[in-house]
């Protein structure tokens, strides 16, 4: 049987997992949690063979549940499901740990392969993330500007190109208004752009907002 522990802030989408998960014998969902504090618990108290994360979190970023679960229980296999394409997050996640990316919209039946390929001690990897991985090998630096940035210099950008002040960008991570601007020194350059603005205009071209 294949423990699943369930990491969504969603009512709705933990119990549709529930319900479809539950017409396989050999997968079952034994924890659910609604936010990162609770998902993190969840690890520290229960034995599960395989959690679902959501990237998208109300309390702190998936990507920092995905770091937090990695150094408390580094076997523990983590699959990453998300509203968000590939080419957004999933290089990165692979980087910090996660055993596979997989978009919400997939098909159910992919994944179950993707659960049960995780539980063999195996990456589940989709032909789209597997183009963007063989691109990161022939040469990183024909990756998109915005791929290039860290993971927080990435949060800054995404927070400036919605329009967010700069006070309340730092609110929001924990950080001084001095740093915030230090960072959005970093992200202007790295971008190759002037203004924040600029910075807006890029993500709407590349789909990052709507």
């Amino acid at each position: 049987m294949i423990r699943v522990l369930v990491v969504d802030d969603h009512a709705v989408v933990r119990a549709g997992l529930q319900q479809f998960l539950s017409d396989f014998d050999d997968i079952e969902i034994t924890g659910e949690a609604e936010s990162a504090c609770a998902a993190v618990n969840k690890v520290r108290s229960g034995d599960y063979d395989i959690v679902l994360l959501d990237i998208s979190m109300p309390d702190r970023s998936g990507v920092d549940v995905l770091k937090q679960i990695k150094r408390e229980k580094p076997e523990l296999p983590v699959l990453v499901l998300s509203m968000h394409p590939e080419n957004r997050y999933a290089v990165q996640l692979l980087r910090y740990g996660a055993s596979g990316y997989l978009q919400k919209e997939a098909m159910p039946a992919e994944l179950v392969a993707a659960i049960r390929k995780i539980r063999q001690g195996r990456r589940y990897i989709t032909p789209e993330l597997a183009e963007l991985l063989a691109g990161e090998l022939e040469g990183g630096d024909d990756r998109p500007l915005h791929e290039q940035l860290s993971e927080r210099e990435h949060q800054v950008f995404m927070s400036l190109a919605r329009g967010e002040p700069v006070g309340a960008i730092a609110t929001a991570l924990s950080l001084s208004v001095k740093t915030v601007s230090t960072y959005r020194a970093r992200v202007l350059e790295k971008m190759k752009v002037a203004s924040n603005a600029d910075l807006t205009y890029y993500a709407i071209k590349n789909g990052l907002v709507d």
